[in-house]
This record gives C-alpha cells, sequence and structure tokens, in this order.
C-alpha cells in the first residue's frame, strides 16, 4: 500500500516550519515538563502562602504530609526552575534545532552565571547580595546552580517572543536583532520587579541585599544589572545564531508566552499578598513593561486558537485572580 505524502515527510522541518506537530515522544515530555513546572510552582506557592503561615496545620501533618512538606522547602524552589529549564530547553531544539539551542543557552547560563558571581562577590552589577538556601547547590559556595538556568529560560522565552513579534510586523535583518535583544532584555527585567520583592523581602527569603535599595527594597542598579546581563547573553546568543527564523505561526509561539506569564504570575503571587500595597506599584510597572508586550507581540504572529490555549488561560487567570485580590485586599 503507498504511503501518504504526510507519512512520507522527514521528521525534521526546515527552521522556516517550526515543529510542532504531529506531537511526537519529546514533544510529549516537553508538555509534561511545562505543566509539571506549573504544577510545581503551584504547590511552591501553597507551602508558602498557606502551608507555612499555619503552624496549627504543620502539626497537624501526618509523618507523610511531613515528609512531603520537608522535601516541598528543601527541593521546591530547585525542582520548578530545573522542570521549567528542561520543558524550554526541549521547546527550542525541537523548533529551532538543537545545534541552535545551544548556540543561546551555553552563553545564556555562562554569561549569567558569571554576573551572579560577580555581583556576589563585588556588588556589581546588581547591588550588595547573597543567596540563602532553598535553590539547590551554590556555585563556589555563592550562586545557586538554579540561577543561570532561570536567566537562560526565560531570556530564551521572551527573546523568541520579541524576534517573532518584530517579525511578524515586518522587522527585518539586525534592526530585528537589535529590537528582540532590547525588547527581550526589557521583558526580562519587568519580570524581575515582581520576581525580587517576592525573594528577598518576603517573610521567606531566598535571597538578600546588604543594603535598604532605593526603588522598594533594590538598589537601581539591581534594574540596570537586568537589563545589561540579559542584554549581554542575548547579543552572544543572536551572533552564534545567525539563521533563526522565527515562529510564522501563533501555535509556535504560544509555549514561550505561556512560560512567560506564569512565571510573572508566581513573583505577582507572593509579592501581592505577602508585602504590603505599595508593592502594587512595581508589580503594575511588571505588567506594563512585560506582561502587556509579550501578549502584544505574541498576537502580532498569525495565528488561531490551539492546544496551548488551556495552559495560557490559565497564566492569565491566575494573574488577574492576583491582582483582582491585591486590589480588594
Amino acid at each position: 500500500m503507498e504511503r501518504s505524502q504526510d507519512a512520507a515527510a522527514p521528521l525534521t522541518k526546515p527552521l522556516s516550519e517550526p515543529l510542532v506537530e504531529p506531537l511526537t515522544l519529546l514533544g510529549q515530555v516537553q508538555r509534561i515538563g511545562l505543566w509539571a513546572h506549573i504544577a510545581a510552582m503551584v504547590f511552591g506557592l501553597a507551602g508558602l502562602l498557606l502551608v507555612l503561615p499555619n503552624t496549627d496545620f504543620i502539626a497537624q501533618l501526618s509523618p507523610l504530609g511531613m515528609q512531603v512538606f520537608a522535601w516541598g522547602m528543601s527541593a521546591g524552589g530547585t525542582t520548578y526552575i530545573v522542570l521549567g529549564a528542561l520543558a524550554v530547553a526541549l521547546y527550542g531544539g525541537r523548533t529551532f534545532g538543537w545545534r541552535n539551542l545551544l548556540g543561546f543557552a551555553l552563553p545564556a547560563i555562562a554569561l549569567s552565571l558569571g554576573s551572579e558571581l560577580l555581583g556576589t562577590s563585588t556588588g556589581f552589577p546588581f547591588g550588595h547580595y547573597s543567596y540563602l538556601s532553598g535553590l539547590g547547590y551554590k556555585v563556589a559556595g555563592l550562586v545557586p546552580f538554579t540561577i543561570p538556568l532561570s536567566w537562560f529560560y526565560l531570556g530564551f522565552s521572551t527573546y523568541i517572543l520579541a524576534r517573532a513579534g518584530l517579525a511578524a510586523r515586518g522587522v527585518t535583518g539586525w534592526p530585528q536583532k537589535l529590537g528582540a535583544i532590547a525588547l527581550g532584555s526589557i521583558l526580562l527585567t519587568a519580570w524581575d520587579l515582581v520576581l525580587d520583592p517576592a525573594m528577598s523581602q518576603a517573610p521567606y527569603p531566598f535571597w538578600e541585599f546588604q543594603d535598604a535599595g532605593e526603588f522598594f527594597g533594590m538598589p537601581y542598579r539591581n534594574l540596570t544589572g537586568w537589563v545589561g546581563t540579559g542584554a549581554v547573553f542575548m547579543t552572544v546568543g543572536s551572533l552564534l545564531w545567525p539563521e533563526l527564523t522565527p515562529p510564522r505561526d501563533r501555535a509556535a509561539l504560544t509555549f514561550p508566552l505561556v512560560v512567560y506569564l506564569v512565571n510573572f504570575a508566581f513573583g505577582a503571587a507572593i509579592t501581592l499578598t505577602q508585602l504590603d500595597s505599595g508593592f502594587a506599584i512595581p508589580a503594575s510597572l511588571g505588567v506594563l513593561f512585560g506582561v502587556a508586550p509579550a501578549i502584544a507581540l505574541w498576537q502580532a504572529v498569525p495565528g488561531s486558537r490551539n492546544s496551548w490555549s488551556a495552559p495560557l488561560g490559565a497564566g492569565l487567570s491566575l494573574l488577574l485572580t492576583f491582582f483582582n485580590r491585591s486590589s480588594n485586599s
């Protein structure tokens, strides 16, 4: 019997046709990885917002419950970051090719780690700060290994969103690359507007600034450090990735948008519920310079409703829930 044209087609596609369907084994692992990443963040939020403040509840936990609670405290942060990095790496490799993925991932991880090691040692470029426990093994005793992984998977997501959105608007060549570096760095820094307060000033912090910062407890140079670090590794990644053809279909771009939204929602949930009402200002700035442009870039790419609409809707609903809760508190 003669095979159909689709069955005879190669398993790989050129860069101009992102590999998103049919869903291969790696595609299934990618999707499971994203849902596990989201579930780990929800689990972490439940622990930070509901369980830890409720000592009576903790005292009544069964032995199994105490084991789960202890694991969540020791490995929850590491788990959600590793799952996020794994899911994004699979998306990048399947969509753009593994060589191109490594061309972005390796400088992103190496340069962000160098920036973090420099920052924790000298105070440049983020200010004087140090990491506490809960995020895994510390490289050189200073920076958890998960931190450069988070720079990679959020930086990759924002860069791809920016490249694809600009391409859909007809921007090509070096203006597209430079615009994506600028926009991607801004989107990345907008995420930090809710992440840093949540991770350094909430009742259960994961790092701390040695000096009180001028901008809601953060030094202004922390923000410039974020923009600069993102711009540096995105520039190197774009130089090592000269043949990138951005996704031309919204279905291929929904994955990085979901990653960005749920990670923003995670930080916003902690910032808006655990800190005073004044922190609605940096959270709102994060929406203005991060969430809104990210969605606009995604919408600029042609496409229709697809299989990622469920997690996308979940991310948007989570954001709206916490902002409504904050405004009503």
